[in-house]
């Protein structure tokens, strides 16, 4: 989740829709995340959704105001009740969705508060269905679903899985983490508009027989707030992952490796076709070379050595960074990341110039706050230009929004 955190949206305010599935106690985790993100939340509960979560549940949570209908004093003091979400909100969320407020949309449809707030509204629209999956399928639900994506709805889901009634099967609610993600794409600049980014995160494991490698403590948490940050700012996203526990929304596209050789052919594959390429992953420099009495499918045991010691030939693996550097064109883009113990701006400047770097990022590994599994980082920044930036300790999706705010200054 803390990829997600991202505190740059002060000032931003989203409008939650809530309608009555079971699922709508979910959205008061999504109200939860949404304000530690700094964004602002005003919401409407319709009055089936109020059967399975309270209004003063949102209130206690920091959404403000919070509307239950169109008069009275559900309606809050707000004459203009309806109209507000349109000038005010940079988004309006629907979560969860239900197959009649997907019909009411669909046609224009305003009897109740939430339908009107919506039809008034002409910012981002963002859907997250729940429902049956018998209820989804119906032709009826799929019609209207086609006719809102088409008029520029964002479709959230649903996904597969077991639903309330203990059916199985696509209906169920989005998971939270990727609603939030949508959302805060909503409230995003789109100032990486049309520009496809090449990332890598992670560490890659060179295993010597079937339980043992070698590897690093990268939790690979750097590359993935810079790659949601980029898809969130515009830009199609390429991950190319070690493994790691990282989770994305369906609209990054993501790649899984293991080894460095398998991280290389990946990039070597997708980096013709890229603008931007943000290499964050620490790769192993070394692979074991194995003796061919050595069976990489087996576990070796202590018995099996002869003298009681083992010895392991390490080989050099590609420096991926430094290949995409020489195949890099003029017009991309190539950033790289470093992680030092010591000399850390002398050892930066001369990999900047080694990879032919646009931009690198050095962090100080083995102190606290910064580097390898850590939820924030201290950072300095070199690129091409002959700038220098010396980033305090900052959450690494901090760090992140900066490296693409640099882009601007090449």
């Amino acid at each position: 989740m803390d990829h997600l955190r991202f505190s740059c949206f002060l000032g931003k305010r989203i409008h939650l829709g809530v309608t009555g599935s079971v699922a709508a106690y979910k959205s008061l985790e999504l109200l939860r995340l949404l304000r530690l993100c700094q964004v602002s939340v005003s919401a409407t509960l319709t009055g089936s959704a109020q059967r399975f979560v309270g209004a003063e549940s949102f209130r206690a949570l920091g959404a403000e105001p919070v509307a239950t209908d169109m008069f009275g004093p559900g309606a809050g003091p707000d004459p203009f009740v309806h109209l507000t979400p349109g000038q005010t909100c940079g988004g309006f969320v629907i979560a969860p969705a239900t197959a009649s407020i997907l019909a009411k949309l669909a046609h224009g449809m305003a009897d109740d508060l939430l339908s009107t707030q919506a039809l008034a509204f002409s910012g981002p629209l963002l859907l997250a269905p729940a429902m049956n999956p018998a209820m989804w399928r119906a032709q009826a639900t799929q019609a209207n679903w086609q006719t809102l994506l088409g008029r520029g709805a964002v479709g959230i889901g649903p996904v597969h899985g077991d639903v309330a009634c203990g059916d199985t099967g696509q209906g169920k609610l989005a998971p939270v983490e990727h609603i939030l993600a949508h959302v805060l794409r909503a409230l995003s600049p789109r100032d990486l508009e049309g520009k496809s980014v090449l990332l890598t995160l992670g560490p890659t494991r060179e295993r010597w027989d079937a339980v043992r490698y070698l590897s690093n403590p990268s939790s690979g948490l750097m590359g993935a707030c810079l790659a949601l940050s980029a898809w969130m700012r515009g830009a199609r996203v390429r991950v190319v992952a070690g493994p790691t526990q990282m989770d994305f929304p369906p609209g990054i596209e993501v790649t899984k490796v293991a080894t460095a050789n398998q991280m290389l052919d990946a990039c070597q594959a997708f980096w013709p076709d890229t603008d931007i390429g943000c290499c964050t992953a620490a790769v192993c420099d070394f692979r074991p070379v194995l003796p061919d009495s050595v069976d990489p499918g087996r576990k070796l045991k202590k018995r099996d050595l002869a003298t009681g010691d083992l010895l392991l030939r390490l080989a050099v693996n590609t420096d991926i960074l430094r290949s995409l550097g020489e195949q890099k064109r003029p017009e991309q883009t190539l950033i790289g990341f470093a992680a030092e113990t010591d000399d850390l701006v002398a050892q930066a400047r001369l990999k900047l110039a080694e990879k032919n770097l646009d931009i690198i990022v050095a962090n100080r590994v083995g102190v606290p706050g910064s580097g390898f599994d850590s939820a924030t980082n201290t950072v300095t920044v070199l690129d091409r230009t002959g700038r220098v930036e010396q980033w305090p300790e900052l959450p690494k999706t901090e760090v992140a929004w900066r490296v693409w705010d640099l882009l601007r200054h090449l």
